[in-house]
């Protein structure tokens, strides 16, 4: 009986000290868990009141938290495998060939909406024998001495020929319009080295004996021209004017 009794008071001290145990036990690991809860507590207080301090990186570092840069592609044009060299060629060409825009070249006008080469042309069409294409002299050699190129050319035309054949003056002399002075040649009348000299010499007589003093005209011109009225001789003239303009 006595063994019996001792035997139910060991199991009685091993179950109240095995309900001791395991409440201790409990109250550690309480313990335990509240000091881990506060202390991931602090960490993300201290995270969040210190969030103006971290970047997005820093931030991820403290959660061990890769960043990931999504990548940019650029998408590069595709060639057409189904166009031809021909047609590559074309396209090029019409790119090359841009039309160029002309630009409008401004004419030097000298004389009756003429350039001075519009003007020779004109005057060698009515120029012939012995002063053919001396249209650019007459031309610009009068319009140097402020002479009229058509009266210039009409006043020669009517007095030495031209028109066909010049005469022997201009021929054997060099005189064209009938100058008079010396070194003479046949008569009165002068006689110049060269073509170019009598030409020059007839303009310069124009100029200066005709023009200079304001008888620009056939009809001013006739009477110190030929000593009279001269009246058959402005109708000449005149009309070998027109013929030179119309040509």
């Amino acid at each position: 009986m006595k063994k019996d009794f001792n035997k139910k008071k060991i199991s009685f001290i091993i179950m109240i000290s095995s309900s001791i145990f395991l409440s201790l036990l409990l109250v550690v690991t309480s313990f335990l868990k509240v000091d881990d809860d506060t202390k991931l507590f602090e960490k993300e207080a201290t995270i969040y009141t210190s969030a103006k301090e971290y970047t997005p990186t820093k931030i991820a570092n403290v959660y061990n938290i890769e960043e990931k840069q999504e990548e940019v592609k650029v998408e590069e044009p595709k060639e057409d495998v189904n166009q031809t060299e021909e047609e590559i060629e074309t396209e090029t060409e019409e790119e090359t060939q841009q039309p160029v825009e002309e630009v409008p070249v401004e004419k030097n006008i000298v004389y009756d909406n003429m350039t001075l080469e519009e003007l020779a042309n004109k005057l060698n069409k009515s120029l012939n024998s012995n002063v053919a294409g001396y249209g650019n002299l007459f031309a610009s050699y009068s319009l140097e001495k402020g002479v009229d190129p058509y009266i210039a050319v009409a006043i020669m035309l009517h007095e030495t020929g031209c028109k066909w054949n010049c005469s022997s003056l201009v021929r054997n002399c060099n005189n064209v319009g009938g100058q008079k002075g010396s070194p003479a040649c046949s008569g009165s009348y002068k006689s110049y080295p060269t073509l170019e000299d009598g030409i020059r010499g007839y303009i310069d007589n124009l100029s200066s004996n005709y023009f200079a003093l304001g008888l620009n005209t056939p009809e001013t011109i006739a009477r110190k021209y030929t000593g009279h009225s001269g009246t058959e001789w402005v109708s000449k003239v005149n009309s070998y004017i027109q013929e030179i303009k119309v040509k």
